[in-house]
């Protein structure tokens, strides 16, 4: 059985299957001793990929660090790899049909936005994380609307949710949300896709809000 990790505070990475798979391992193994949440894998894998080797790999090497993984929509890979977790993007209407499905203990995470009706869903269902997309315009997170930060406080304030932000986040902007108190930032491009991505997360852990 795989032993269920928490989600701590700090970076969430997600990572695009698409990448080279070497420069995957060794982007993430410069960054996993920090404190990272997480890594979730995209739901973007190529056509005719090896799914099995990516997904497997960049567990082994995260659960190295005992930092969980989590798996982008594919629930039923939660039954095939040792995952840790699902992110949602949407709530699922087979969520009752999931539970009984995967019947181990997972990590459970659901994208939000300005409905607060999706909050409330996370919350009844005792989703370990919600993630708030798009806080600023990104061109990784167009699909996502634009978050009211009013939204975002009042969640924050109401409900016993650990929150991450997504979007458009960069050190540069990050002082703009300084007066929220969230769990962690949700990062893409900004760490996976640098040349150098241990400097890039030690800028964004920099301007963490603790």
């Amino acid at each position: 059985m795989i032993q269920q990790l928490k989600i701590d505070k700090g970076l969430y990475i997600i990572v695009d299957p698409t990448m080279d798979p070497d420069q995957i391992q060794n982007k993430l193994r410069m960054v996993l001793h920090l404190p990272i949440s997480a890594v979730q894998i995209w739901d973007h894998f190529p056509r005719e990929s090896d799914e099995k080797t990516i997904v497997e790999n960049i567990a082994a090497t995260c659960h190295a660090f005992r930092r969980p993984v989590i798996i982008n929509n594919r629930w039923e890979y939660l039954m095939q790899f040792p995952l840790d977790g699902v992110h949602f993007d949407i709530i699922p209407d087979n969520y009752d049909e999931i539970l009984r499905t995967i019947s181990r203990p997972f990590l459970k995470g659901l994208t939000c936005n300005n409905d607060l009706d999706t909050v409330r869903w996370a919350h009844l269902h005792r989703f370990d994380y919600i993630s708030f997309c798009s806080v600023f315009p990104s061109a990784t997170a167009n699909s996502c609307e634009l978050i009211n930060l009013e939204i975002v406080r009042k969640v924050i304030n109401e409900y016993n949710l650990p929150v991450f932000l997504a979007g458009g986040i960069t050190p540069n902007n990050m002082g703009r949300l300084s007066d929220i108190a969230y769990h962690g930032i949700a990062v893409v491009s900004g760490i996976m896709l640098a040349n150098d991505p241990l400097q890039a997360a030690l800028q964004y852990l920099k301007q963490f809000k603790w």
